[in-house]
């Protein structure tokens, strides 16, 4: 056989999975400025779509802003300094960097599994298991 059929073979062995090029986005925040704090209002969403714990972002976030901040009953993020929503994006990027996308495929479909004293982010798109490099 030549290399061509055995290479058509494979792709149509291949689950449809690895041809789905769906566009994955982090939503932008949507926030304001009140006197010295910033109020981000769209932080849930940003957490569910990054499918992840607000308490693992927020630590995050506010560890990498060096800032303090909490979020309150109706869900607004609400950082103790101005801080701009550009940085505050790029901080939410590098997240899901770390701890949301497959450094393999580049998918979002990953979980975050602790073993032992060890946490692992595990794909579920391509089976790769790798370990998070920092702890929050």
């Amino acid at each position: 056989m030549d290399y061509e059929t055995l290479l058509k073979r494979a792709k149509q062995r291949m689950p449809q999975s690895v041809f789905e090029k769906e566009r994955f986005e982090i939503p932008k925040v949507i926030g304001h400025f009140e006197g010295n704090k910033t109020i981000i209002s769209n932080f849930p969403l940003i957490a569910n779509t990054l499918r992840r714990a607000q308490e693992h972002l927020l630590k995050y976030i506010l560890r990498e802003l060096a800032a303090p901040g909490e979020v309150n009953r109706s869900g607004l993020l609400i950082i103790g300094s101005k801080i701009s929503a550009s940085r505050i994006n790029e901080k939410i990027k590098q997240y899901a960097h770390e701890f949301v996308l497959c450094p393999q495929c580049g998918k979002p479909d990953t979980d975050i599994k602790k073993e032992g004293e060890f946490s692992f982010l595990k794909c579920s798109a391509c089976g790769t298991k790798t370990p998070v490099k920092s702890k929050i």
